[in-house]
């Protein structure tokens, strides 16, 4: 392009590297800084060094000493050169670590790196410092002295002591919050189960992180005419919004079944309230297993009309010692839909029978490293291998089984059992 473009041998600018300084000049400015550097002695480096230089006799006797550290400490040449030794400089603690560590690797090595230690100033204050020593040779490899170099660490100290008390307020904090999700996991647990006439009812909630309260949740409550109430289910996520599900659930689950008892009726009016909470851009929903119990009168035991809205299948532990799911196919998570399916069923429990129902952290866990989930169908095995139990035994063997897992049940679990007991002219001795 011409002289006059906008090409590069048109463009006599000034170079932006220079901020408008004359390259010229620029270049003269540079070339006396740099003579100036080359004018510095090396005497004058050692003694301005921007760190601390010392050189002892092989007994610790300070030889020599820069203007440096002697400023950090507030001392004169004359107040330490042949006069103290290193050791002197230290505090109490860092001339123990001295005489009983640093020294001794010293001699075997002939070199010791990155050494924390505090040397006492004129005034008495501490000043912490990073202390690298070698031993200089003579020709002939005898030891002649002892060179330090001492990094001032005061700011390196300032740091790592905001960062433990940081670390420290960090775990003030995560405790706090572990004692504040015991408590309100506790308040969405009712305190005491019922007592049931002719019923021996246990439960266990299986706390798998005490960092990040669950949503799993349970009741046994009466209900008018004799019967009883209870429910089991488990809300989707974790923290403070699944404990807001869990309690609303809780408290809906109860009012529902006092206006009516109707299991399938009770889990339908549970959807309709979750989908008119949450159905926006959170939406919510859980798993939920309902149940109606009504004594047999004469005939003795119990009925139960279960409702379950998506939850894994209750277990029927029988008194002959055989076990099998209270299978309630087909129905539908509480919360997704308008117009959920609710799966029903109907058991009949005799005297010696146990219900069992779980939430889905057990089923769930891995129990060995292969990662594969526990799964149904070990847990009905399980069950077989149980029966016959009572609630009592049953929640135990379920809590002790949760244990073997350890840290490969990675969700909370709630358990539920109800038994008939056996007539005492009819239990095992």
């Amino acid at each position: 392009m011409g002289a006059g473009g906008d090409g590069e041998s048109g463009d006599h600018r000034p170079s932006d590297r220079h901020h408008g300084t004359p390259p010229g000049k620029q270049l003269g400015t540079d070339h006396a800084a740099f003579s100036a550097l080359l004018e510095d002695s090396a005497e004058d480096l050692y003694e301005h060094a921007p760190c601390g230089y010392l050189s002892t006799l092989l007994d610790g006797t300070i030889a020599k000493i820069n203007r440096t550290l002697l400023d950090w400490l507030g001392y004169d040449h004359g107040d330490l050169v042949g006069r103290r030794s290193f050791s002197d400089l230290l505090t109490v603690g860092g001339r123990l670590y001295h005489e009983t560590h640093f020294a001794p690797m010293l001699r075997m090595q002939g070199e010791v790196s990155g050494i924390a230690l505090e040397l006492k100033a004129r005034d008495g204050i501490r000043l912490p410092v990073l202390v690298t020593s070698t031993v200089k040779t003579g020709g002939d490899g005898r030891p002649l002295l002892i060179r330090t170099t001492v990094f001032d660490a005061r700011d390196r100290r300032a740091y790592e002591t905001e960062l433990l008390r940081a670390r420290q307020e960090a775990e003030r904090e995560r405790e706090e919050l572990k004692r504040l999700n015991v408590t309100l996991q506790q308040t969405l647990l009712p305190p005491t189960l019922v007592n049931v006439p002719g019923l021996d009812v246990a439960a266990h909630y299986h706390v798998a992180s005490t960092d990040m309260v669950g949503g799993d949740f349970y009741d046994l409550f009466p209900l008018s005419a004799g019967t009883w109430g209870l429910f089991l289910g488990d809300v989707c996520g974790k923290g403070a919004a699944a404990a807001a599900v869990t309690s609303l659930a809780r408290y809906t689950l109860r009012a529902a079944a006092v206006y009516d008892p109707d299991p399938a009726a009770v889990l339908r009016n549970l959807n309709t309230v979750l989908n008119h909470e949450y159905n926006g851009h959170d939406p919510r929903f859980c798993t939920v297993v309902f149940g109606l119990l009504t004594p047999e009168g004469d005939r003795g035991g119990f009925r139960i009309t279960l409702a379950s809205g998506g939850h894994p299948p209750a277990l029927l532990l029988r008194a002959d010692g055989g076990a099998d799911h209270v299978e309630t196919p087909e129905g539908q998570l509480i919360g997704v839909l308008p117009d959920a399916h609710i799966a029903t069923a109907t058991v009949y429990l005799a005297a010696g029978d146990t219900l069992l129902l779980h939430t889905d952290g057990l089923t769930e866990a891995r129990p060995d490293r292969t990662g594969h989930r526990y799964g149904d169908e070990a847990l009905l095995d399980f069950a077989r291998a149980l029966a016959p139990t009572t609630a009592s035994a049953a929640v135990a063997a379920i809590r002790d089984l949760l244990d073997t897992f350890g840290t490969g049940v990675d969700d909370d679990t709630a358990v539920l059992a109800i038994n008939v007991p056996r007539p005492p002219s009819e239990e095992q001795p």
